[in-house]
């Protein structure tokens, strides 16, 4: 149950009827992953652990550099040289001692997701790079998790929740990652952060709209981006959501897919 501190510290998700004491508790208990500690992972680390998730874990095996403090704001100059995922770990600790954290300080890949995965309910996905996406969502799949999953552009930004082990409302699978984004792109085709460059700012939108999905997923209020794609266009300020469906070629959950 919830202790006083955490009923004071909670008090504004608690009033909402939406959320209200079961939904919190519902937070306390979750157990949620989040892949990368970068752009994308300081937001979901800082608002996850602010709204009580009970247990956050951190998949990063990189390093905090100077150029990462132009947009990873749970780092500070004294971090530099430090594992991030070791760094998160103590800024959570330093926000809500109430969670627990555990730090994977590895690259995660086909070969060891399933293993990680399996262990937390729900997984955000902030990683810069098609090969670990694809390994994630394949590997949600299969463990039967949510994944949210969320990309950056320079001036630009998308986030969708994959439901892909569940059926949608008309009795059809929900989509993969695979019906969204069939193949990667070739090698080089996108410029990495460092070559393109991102806005600073940006990271902190998408990513605490990325906690909003995982908050969603936990507590159940609202309706979640299963199936929809959210843009956000930072030049223009705008937001737009494209609708994508289950492709019956997948393989994952297609009609050729193995049982």
């Amino acid at each position: 149950m919830l202790n006083d501190d955490e009923i004071e510290r909670y008090a504004r998700h608690i009033v909402l009827p939406e959320i209200g004491g079961p939904g919190q508790q519902k937070l306390k208990n979750a157990r949620v992953l989040i892949v990368g500690a970068g752009g994308l992972g300081a937001p979901l680390i800082q608002y996850l652990a602010a709204a009580g998730v009970g247990k956050i874990g951190i998949v990063d095996d990189d390093i905090v550099s100077l150029s990462n403090l132009q947009r990873q704001t749970i780092f500070a100059t004294a971090d530099i040289g430090r594992r991030k995922a070791v760094a998160a770990a103590d800024f959570i600790r330093r926000l809500n001692p109430n969670v627990v954290v555990e730090e994977h300080v590895t690259r995660i890949d086909p070969h060891n997701a399933r293993a990680l995965i399996a262990f937390y309910d729900v997984v955000a996905e902030g990683s810069d790079n098609f090969a670990t996406r694809y390994a994630v969502s394949d590997a949600c799949f299969h463990e039967h998790r949510p994944a949210v999953m969320g990309a950056l552009g320079r001036f630009d930004g998308s986030l969708t929740t994959i439901r892909a082990h569940e059926t949608g409302p008309d009795g059809r699978p929900n989509p993969t990652w695979r019906c969204l984004f069939p193949e990667a792109p070739p090698p080089g085709a996108i410029p990495t952060c460092a070559e393109a460059g991102v806005l600073g700012a940006l990271p902190g939108v998408v990513g605490s709209l990325m906690a909003l999905e995982v908050v969603r997923a936990v507590t159940g209020f609202g309706e979640p981006l299963v199936g929809k794609l959210l843009l956000v266009d930072a030049l223009t300020m705008r937001f737009e959501t494209l609708r994508y469906g289950w492709d019956e070629a997948n393989p994952l959950n297609g009609t050729g897919a193995a049982a």
